[in-house]
């Protein structure tokens, strides 16, 4: 009856869904929560305000095939997200870019720091932090908008994490206070909800909610069931590797987040879309979404982030893989179970144990149903 099996209907998922659809396929999709879109999710508050349930997502890249793909199923709302760090009570750009520099120094300090970092760096250039830390601004930023911050958001210093990771904050030796640079940045017009809606709207998919695929899908030596019957079709799995072998080798560490939610019946309550706290309270953000949709509304709705470490329990969501060599090591145990089971595929943050951002995984999902269709045609 069909094809291929897809598990999980986050971006992933929905993506590789519709595009093997388009190819004849005949497509199951089954997601565990009850809706799709995986952690883009977004959905109207009590009070008519379009929020993100799992924390805020903008879309940005510099990559126009995953742009005209996503355009396919959604105009936009373009604008160039710009955030702000609370240092002290004082509201400052962040990541730290130039403009910011000369809003903590006198502005002689501030004009000679400028040339210094334009010298050794080049304007318009993104520094990792850690990479500046032999220059004179590196410990303002290190201390006041980078360490406390980082040790909230993944329970470590800076040092004891992966490059990777906190080369995705860096120093912008550039006047550009927008977060991202990229050409392309902004918001779906109507919602990520309604996108991941237009996408699964085909003829050859069927969509099933609130189904834990492992009910369904059965991997054993070499060959995969649904259902209880032997499926000999393609499987692209989304979801937390471990948890499909039920962490037999151990859990995957994870850091996860705790989201709260605020009405305030005024129009405004920070004047900024996000709002970072780099040294105080014990939340890392607080989103006003208003600022990132464009709605126009009488009331307000914030969420404040709290960071944890995932443990699996009932209601916790895995976000952000804790990328090191010993928990490499872990997923490469995980991943060896299904390298010998054929067509089966491991696409995603959770089943690949990677960061993905939006428009990589959109680009990563496209290149993997590239394969699976060469594969069927040979």
């Amino acid at each position: 009856m069909f094809d291929s099996v897809i598990i999980g209907a986050g971006v992933a998922g929905c993506v590789a869904a519709r595009d093997l659809a388009e190819s004849g396929r005949k497509v199951l999709v089954l997601e565990q929560r009850d809706h799709i879109g995986g952690n883009c999710y977004d959905e109207k508050d009590e009070h008519g305000i379009l929020i993100h349930k799992y924390g805020p997502h903008i879309f940005h890249t510099k990559e126009q095939k995953a742009y005209d793909y996503l355009s396919r199923f959604t105009d936009w709302y373009a604008f160039g997200h710009e955030v702000v760090a609370n240092v002290h009570g004082k509201l400052i750009p962040v990541p730290f870019n130039l403009n910011t520099l000369h809003m903590v120094y006198e502005q002689e300090k501030a004009d000679a720091l400028e040339k210094k970092l334009i010298d050794a760096f080049g304007l318009e250039s993104r520094v990792p932090i850690l990479k500046l830390r032999e220059h004179e601004i590196a410990d303002y930023v290190y201390e006041n908008i980078f360490l406390h911050y980082t040790m909230k958001q993944w329970g470590q210093t800076p040092e004891q994490i992966d490059p990777a990771v906190t080369g995705r904050v860096p120093v912008l030796i550039s006047h550009d206070n927008r977060y991202f640079q990229e050409p392309w940045q902004g918001m779906p017009l109507h919602g990520y909800t309604l996108m991941f809606e237009k996408m699964l709207d085909h003829e050859n998919i069927t969509v099933e909610i609130g189904v834990d695929a492992r009910s369904r899908v059965t991997f054993s030596e070499g060959s995969v069931s649904l259902d209880g019957q032997a499926f000999t079709g393609d499987v692209i799995y989304t979801g937390p590797l471990d948890e499909l072998f039920d962490c037999r080798f151990g859990r995957l560490p994870y850091r996860s987040l705790r989201f709260d939610f605020e009405y305030y019946d005024k129009p405004d309550y920070q004047g900024h879309s996000v709002v970072n706290y780099t040294v105080s309270e014990d939340f890392t953000r607080i989103t006003e979404f208003k600022y990132l949709t464009g709605q126009q509304a009488e009331g307000t709705t914030i969420v404040k982030e709290y960071p944890f470490a995932y443990t699996g329990a009932a209601g916790e969501i895995p976000y952000y893989s804790i990328a090191n060599e010993t928990n490499q090591k872990l997923y490469e145990q995980y991943r060896g179970l299904v390298e010998h089971i054929p067509n089966v595929w491991l696409l995603g943050r959770l089943a690949e144990y990677k960061y993905y951002n939006i428009d990589a995984m959109v680009l990563k999902a496209l290149e993997l149903t590239d394969k699976i269709k060469k594969d069927k045609e040979v």
